[in-house]
């Protein structure tokens, strides 16, 4: 199978700060990359390198063909980006702005125009497409931003946490939109702080840390690297969480750990609901009073915290993953790379 994003050892410095070390990825023609990472991974700068916002300091890569470094106008023509900021002009209406980018593409003016409309109905701004964007809401900013990544019709996909900001609804919309792109044959690298979202798109996930790739497979298989099964529990009193801990680590095969919450317990077992009743009864006659308890599988979000030691919306203090502002996907530069 070809592979239409390919980077190899992707190096990017910021004085003293690593955010890229040596990062390789592949993507085969018509498949979804989820690349994951707590904040501050390198996940956006490897978006930025790959759609030729920034310039690596170490490494190569090519986008549907086209060499990222040597030949970044070939890759500009092949790719739609979405970055983590809307980047739209507030002083046109939706409309206008997805027009522009379609004659930036120099789909003609017909065909722009068709395109534009069809993409407001999709995302459902089609009773605010002649409404200046500056009176749009940041949700609405946001599926418009959306709305330009796809105007070309591209053969490659960038979507760097495309769904923040978005309502429920929204987001299952983008799904459907997304998934019958790559029913096509569109290749899309995804980055998302939603496990649920990788989960739902991604064909293979690699999951970064400190610029590293650390773990990568389908979902299935990360949630694997997890083992078996895992008991929550969640005590009525969260000054028994110790006591419970005590009682159930019999019963465990692996670290318990908490879902961010003391009093909330993960237990892995082996042997499914003969272990959860015995647990429960230990609990019991220990007086350990429970308010909650549910037997279940891994999930990503189980796969996510054992591989990176913490949860993926995690704090962004300290993170290394912001380019400058003019090479980040806010502003001008973004808009510039949809041509």
């Amino acid at each position: 199978m070809s592979h239409v994003i390919e980077a190899s050892g992707l190096v990017k410095r910021y004085k003293d700060v690593i955010a890229l070390d040596g990062l390789d990825l592949s993507v085969p023609a018509g498949t979804v990359l989820g690349l994951l990472g707590p904040n501050g991974a390198g996940k956006t700068t490897a978006v930025s390198i790959l759609t030729t916002l920034l310039q690596p300091d170490e490494g190569s890569a090519t986008v549907a063909g086209a060499d990222v470094i040597g030949t970044p106008h070939l890759v500009r023509q092949r790719i739609g980006l979405a970055g983590q900021n809307a980047a739209v002009d507030e002083y046109l209406t939706g409309f206008e702005n997805l027009e522009m980018i379609g004659r930036l593409y120099r789909l003609g003016r017909r065909r722009s125009r068709e395109r534009a409309r069809i993409l407001l109905e999709q995302l459902d701004l089609i009773d605010a497409a002649d409404r200046p964007v500056k009176t749009y809401s940041g949700g609405m900013r946001r599926r418009l931003d959306l709305a330009g990544a796809l105007v070309a019709e591209t053969p490659v996909l960038f979507l760097d946490e495309p769904t923040t900001g978005l309502d429920p609804r929204s987001r299952i919309d983008l799904w459907a939109i997304i998934k019958s792109l790559v029913a096509q044959g569109t290749t899309l690298l995804l980055t998302t702080q939603y496990l649920d979202e990788a989960d739902q798109l991604a064909d293979d996930i690699v999951v970064i840390d400190h610029g590293r790739a650390i773990a990568s497979g389908t979902p299935d298989e990360l949630k694997e690297m997890v083992g078996g099964e895992r008991i929550e529990v969640t005590v009525r009193d969260a000054g028994q969480a110790d006591l419970a801990r005590r009682t159930l680590v019999r019963f465990a095969v692996g670290d318990i750990q908490t879902d961010g919450r003391a009093e909330t317990l993960l237990v892995p077992i082996t042997g499914g609901a003969p272990v959860l009743t015995q647990a429960l009864r230990e609990l019991d006659l220990e007086g350990v009073a429970i308010r909650d308890v549910t037997l279940r599988r891994p999930t990503l979000d189980d796969a996510f915290l054992a591989l990176t030691g913490h949860g993926a919306e995690s704090s962004a203090k300290g993170r290394t993953d912001s380019a400058p502002a003019r090479d980040d996907g806010a502003g001008r530069p973004r808009e510039a790379s949809r041509r």
